[in-house]
């Protein structure tokens, strides 16, 4: 049974739009921090947006002004909306969830959505 489900990838034309999703299951309780990352081949994963309970969102710079990030918590949900793809977004997006307690502090990663940008 998954804990963390995205959804959204596929191939997008260069100047595209994608909307990226991620459910976390309601199996998963205190969350604090929901993030989205990525990794292109030979690359190292980096963050793209996450956002925290406090509530704060950061961007990468790489893609601001360009992706929006949202988070639902009733939904337990985050979406990406990415706009105007370039082909160096092309990566595996994955989805992690931070939870806190009092058994201590646990991050929980999807499987990940492939984005590929081409013609």
């Amino acid at each position: 049974q998954e804990q963390i489900v995205e959804s959204g990838g596929g191939l997008v034309q260069p100047g595209g739009s994608l909307t990226l999703t991620c459910v976390a299951s309601e199996t998963i309780s205190n969350i604090k921090t929901m993030a989205w990352y990525r990794q292109a081949p030979g690359k190292q994963r980096e963050l793209v947006a996450q956002v925290t309970n406090a509530p704060s969102t950061d961007y990468s710079e790489s893609v601001k002004g360009r992706f929006t990030f949202s988070r639902d918590n009733a939904k337990r949900t985050v979406d990406l909306q990415m706009n105007s793809l370039k082909p160096e977004d092309t990566a595996v997006y994955y989805c992690k969830v931070q939870t806190a307690s009092w058994s201590g502090v646990w991050d929980y990663w999807g499987q990940g959505t492939e984005v590929t940008v081409a013609s």
